[in-house]
Formats: structure tokens, sequence, C-alpha cells
């Protein structure tokens, strides 16, 4: 029987995000209208994820995060408080299957740089403290290629996407550093967009470039951001095709980019998104090196509370042994389960049983 990982990612692992307790829920909207201070609902956040850590520990998981609990979206809240960069109420939302998401974006109104005084680093210096040594603190940040998706680039200020490129190069190098120093060892990069690459029609695009010529681009800035990481510091892709209120936003297998992007991707570890068809087969992960990132299996679904059959997941596993050793898979869910304030629809109850759940099968596989 293989050994449990002692090293991230985790032979169970979850990608980030949980449901946010109905507390926080109430004191946004106080906040909100005035009723309480900025004080007051930090504190309320800080209170329920001293609460979300020891249930996340309690469940299991050696790896805990925040919830993002602080959060309002996965990716705005950290991007619109970069230099250069804020965010905004667009005319629409994005279209997801069946339901147009809560309209707020981020554009770009001058030179990007990282802002050494991200609120985020505080954040994280706390939960870090709230964890202590009981497990590791994993810190999830939207992926630099975020910056790529449509009408985020100003053109008047970048109108060389080289330039631009360069920019969001170093603004993450920065990043990346700034919470190393603050004692993060285990970070996860949220790319929508690399997975949109392998759609049949490449979602949130309007930059011109063809397909091969975005893949290479991404995996250009990505590796620039990682080229000079810290040994110690583990940094994880996770690959998503959507989730917002248990919708998804496309399709598509990861085939179209697995060449280039699996094959050569300077991480740690890929969480990819494996929960239904739409995921297509196992085949592309043929591409992964072999001793090289491990890959994060994400066979169990966010999206509902129904707990997957065991046996259908051993198999699926097994089945994935085909193109990567069983030593170098690890499972998790397919997303996280709120990627925004709104949440999936599931209770809280569900998602720790699954979260659990993912758990114990881990110890059958791994022992």
């Amino acid at each position: 029987m293989l050994k449990t990982r002692v090293q991230a990612p985790f032979r169970a692992d979850h990608v980030g995000s949980l449901l946010r307790p109905e507390k926080i829920h109430i004191a946004r909207k106080d906040y909100q209208n005035g009723s309480i201070s900025a004080q007051e609902l930090h504190a309320i956040e800080t209170e329920e994820i001293k609460k979300v850590v020891d249930k996340q520990i309690e469940v299991g998981l050696q790896a805990v995060t925040d919830g993002e609990f602080r959060r309002r979206f996965w990716h705005t809240d950290f991007l619109e408080h970069l230099n250069g960069v804020e965010g905004y109420v667009p005319d629409s939302g994005f279209a997801f299957k069946g339901e147009e998401t809560e309209r707020y974006d981020v554009r770009v109104i001058g030179k990007i740089s990282f802002n050494e005084n991200h609120p985020h680093l505080k954040d994280f210096v706390e939960f870090k403290e709230i964890v202590g040594d009981r497990a590791v603190a994993k810190q999830t940040i939207p992926s630099p290629n975020q910056l790529f998706n449509a009408g985020i680039r100003n053109l008047e200020i970048y109108p060389d996407v080289e330039e631009y490129a360069n920019d969001i190069i170093i603004t993450y190098r920065d990043a990346i550093k700034a919470f190393y120093d603050a004692g993060c060892r285990y970070l996860q990069l949220d790319d929508v967009y690399i997975a949109g690459l392998n759609a049949e029609n490449i979602p949130f695009n309007d930059s011109g470039y063809s397909r091969e010529e975005l893949i290479s681009l991404a995996l250009r800035v990505v590796n620039g951001v990682l080229e000079d990481k810290p040994e110690d510091l583990i940094v994880t892709t996770h690959l998503c095709r959507g989730n917002y209120r248990s919708k998804w936003a496309f399709e598509g297998s990861y085939a179209k980019i697995a060449p280039t992007l699996f094959a050569k991707e300077k991480v740690n570890g890929f969480f990819l998104e494996y929960d239904d068809d739409r995921s297509g087969d196992f085949a592309p992960l043929d591409y992964i090196p072999n001793d090289g990132p491990k890959v994060v299996l994400g066979v169990f679904t966010s999206k509902h509370g129904t707990l997957e059959d065991k046996e259908n997941i051993k198999a699926r596993i097994e089945e994935a042994t085909n193109y990567v050793p069983l030593e170098q898979l690890c499972i998790s869910p397919q997303c996280g389960f709120a990627s925004t304030h709104h949440g999936n629809i599931l209770t809280e109850e569900e998602q720790w049983a699954k979260l659990k759940y993912i758990v114990d099968i881990s110890k059958e596989i791994w022992g």
C-alpha cells in the first residue's frame, strides 16, 4: 500500500472555497447598508474562519483554506487590488449554462504592478496564525492568465501584448514573493482561462489570436512567473470550466492544451476537473511527465451533495493510472463549493460529508 503524501498536494485535497455561513451573508448585508463597520465585518469573518479551519481539520484534511470567506468572487477581489486594475459593474454578467452571473468584473486603468499593501497578504497572515501547526495553510489566487480575458486589457495603455504579458509576469512574481515572505508554502493558481482554451469556441476571448498563440502565451506567462520560485514553495494550477451556483460555463476535454501546458508548465501539481462527461477522458494526462507534477483528479463534484459511488471512483482512478502512476495521483472535488459568495446548491452538511468521504476513500486507496 502506498503511503499518504506528506507534501502538498495531498492524497485528499480540495480546491479552496467553501459555502459561506449564513452569519457572513447577514454581516455582508449589514455592512453594505451601514449597520456595522468594516472592523465588525472583519471580526465576524475571522470568527467564522476559525470555525471552518477547525472543521476542515476535523474531517481529516491536511491542507486547509480560509474558505475564501473574505471574498465575494474567487478572482476579482484579488485582481482589483493590484495597482493599475479596478473593479466595476459591466452591462452584463458572464453566460453560464442556464444562468447569467452577477455583474462584476475588473479592467486595467494603468500600468500593472503588485500592491505591497494588498489586503490578501494581511488576510493570509491572520489565517496562518489561526491554522498554526495543525495543518498546511493553503492560499488561492487567480492565475495571471485571468488578466487576458476579454475586456480587461486596456489597448490604449497596453497596445503591445508582449509589454502587457511582461508586466503581468513581474506583478505575479512580486505577489508570489510577498506571499512566501508572509509564510505561504502552498499556493494555488486558479485558471479558468487556460481551461477555456480547450473549448470549441474559446470563451471570454476577444484577442484575435489563434488558439495555438494563446496557449503558447499562457504557458510563457505562468512559467515566467514561476522562474524564480523558492524550492520549498508548492505551486499548483487549478483548471476549471466555470463554477457558479452549481452551473458551468463551457465544456471540452484537456486535449488541446495538454501537449503544451501539461507537458511543460512548471507547477508542482494540476487540479483537474473530471466530475462529469464535459471533461472528456483521461488520455490528455499522458502528456504529464512521470515523476513530474502531481495530478489531483477532481472526480467528485462540488455542484451537488450526492456522494459518488465508491467503486466507480476507484475504477476511474485505476483508469487514470494508464497514463499517470498511482503514486503521482491525488483526489479532490473538481472545484470549490463557493467560487462566489452565492455558493453552490447544496448544504454545509453535504459539503462536509463529501470532503470526509474523499479523505476516507483516499485512505482506502493509498493507506
